[in-house]
């Protein structure tokens, strides 16, 4: 009698599993037929990239582009829109950039630079010196200031070709365009030339965020990037004449902070309205583009999710919470002012969300957890094996949810195929038409899969 009640018991428990299986399998399924015939994503980025534009930190544009989220976010009949205020950099790229290779007098080589980002300017008349090519800090180094001062450094490094997953090939590369500056000032450089961080060989140059640390402000030099083909032409040229000089002009300036805001929407949980989840991206973006993959298409990735949820009249048992950060390019300002308040107020965030990879196709995603969460999570991988995103990943990095991390908190970040992500990052091809409609409808419809599932199971 007793092991025939146990036996009972088992096919109970694994009939309600089997059962919850198919309610969420069928769900998940109206998720993506939902987005994929209805989805609001696409129109928001067509708006969001063509009629807004660049939404640097501190411009007018990041401002409208502020009121626009929270007007179309009250659209969606959200239990609760409100802005927080965040104190932003303000850095403008100016209205000249110019450069060439001068190889005689009178006789020189236009190439495409951009300025990156915090930057100083050039004097108004420009700055012209001898170049040195190094590929490393080590060798800048090795070289010393007997033969750096008073010559532009040329950081000829090529983005690495040999990682299929091109942001560990980026990750490798971004230091140099962080600190190169303030490593070749320490050495008397006049100036920096950094290669763009791209793998195809092409026109565009891209820019990016740049520090000066701690070195005094009469020690700083300008620091501008050159396109990939410009750096082509530029090491070549070095190679037959390495007395060449080279011209920089640019504009840009420093101003002081201005206030901007996170723009935050939520839809409050029935049953455990305390566990929070956050699912969020970018409103910031450089300059020279639209800024449609970096992040116009993780902000309206995570818009959608919660319009997915009201259009499918589903009611959260959590409270799930979009967030549009702010400040994301000038030092992830807007998710340490999210985390700093959350804090004070005692907030307790169950999982946290990120789409910041472009609006490529989705192939699963990356987790900050400890091994009794990616357990659970790992668990949920079937759910995604019929949209091919099943691919579950456990990562440590730094992002603009990462002040979120500590008290238990899920860190997770949206996957997709990153082949053509550095065609567009931080360039002026960065627009709207470079984003694929169903690719970016496809990553969010896998978003609010997997907000459904923390929703459902919790962790």
């Amino acid at each position: 009698m007793k092991y025939k009640i146990q036996i009972c018991f088992f096919i109970l428990l694994f009939n309600i599993s089997f059962s919850q299986d198919i309610i969420h399998e069928e769900q998940i399924r109206k998720i993506y037929d939902y987005t994929l015939n209805n989805s609001k994503s696409y129109k928001w980025l067509d708006f969001l990239c063509n009629q807004i534009g660049s939404r640097l930190s501190g411009t007018i544009n990041a401002e409208r582009a502020v009121q626009w989220g929270k007007s179309e976010l009250n659209k969606l009949g959200l239990d609760k829109v409100y802005l927080q205020k965040v104190m932003v950099p303000k850095w403008v790229r100016g209205s000249f950039e110019y450069a060439s290779i001068i190889t005689a007098p009178g006789m020189s080589i236009n190439v495409p630079i951009c300025s990156l980002g915090g930057s100083i300017a050039t004097p108004s008349y420009g700055l012209r010196a001898q170049v040195v090519e190094v590929r490393s800090f080590d060798e800048l180094e090795s070289l010393g200031k007997e033969k750096i001062k008073g010559k532009f450094v040329f950081y000829n490094k090529a983005m690495p070709k040999n990682f299929v997953d091109t942001f560990s090939a980026y990750n490798k590369i971004v230091d140099i365009r962080f600190h190169g500056a303030s490593r070749a000032a320490r050495l008397g450089a006049v100036g920096v030339i950094v290669r763009s961080i791209n793998l195809r060989l092409d026109d565009y140059p891209h820019t990016g965020n740049m520090s000066y640390g701690d070195i005094p402000n009469n020690m700083r030099i300008p620091a501008a990037a050159i396109s990939t083909n410009g750096a082509q032409i530029l090491s070549s040229m070095l190679s037959l004449n390495d007395d060449l000089y080279f011209y920089l002009k640019q504009d840009c300036k420093n101003y002081p902070e201005v206030p901007s805001f996170n723009v935050i929407g939520e839809l409050k949980g029935s049953k455990f309205p305390e566990d929070i989840i956050v699912i969020g991206g970018h409103l910031d973006s450089w300059d020279l583009g639209d800024g449609a993959h970096d992040d116009g298409a993780g902000i309206v990735q995570s818009m959608e999710v919660l319009n997915i949820f009201k259009q499918l009249n589903y009611t959260p048992k959590r409270t799930i919470r979009v967030v549009l950060f702010v400040g994301q390019k000038s030092g992830l300002r807007g998710g340490k002012k999210y985390a700093e308040i959350a804090k004070k107020n005692n907030e307790k965030h169950l999982f946290a969300l990120e789409s910041d990879v472009g609006g490529f196709s989705p192939r699963g995603f990356s987790f900050e957890a400890d091994n009794d969460q990616l357990k659970n999570i790992n668990s949920w991988q079937n759910y995604f094996k019929p949209y091919q995103t099943d691919s579950f990943l456990l990562v440590n990095k730094e992002s603009i949810i990462s002040p979120l991390k500590g008290n238990n908190t899920v860190l997770s970040y949206l996957r997709t195929d990153s082949q053509r992500y550095f065609d567009y990052h931080n360039a002026a091809t960065d627009v709207f038409q470079a984003v694929n409609k169903r690719e970016l409808e496809l990553g969010a419809a896998s978003m609010a899969s997997l907000i459904y599932l923390v929703d459902q199971y919790g962790l």
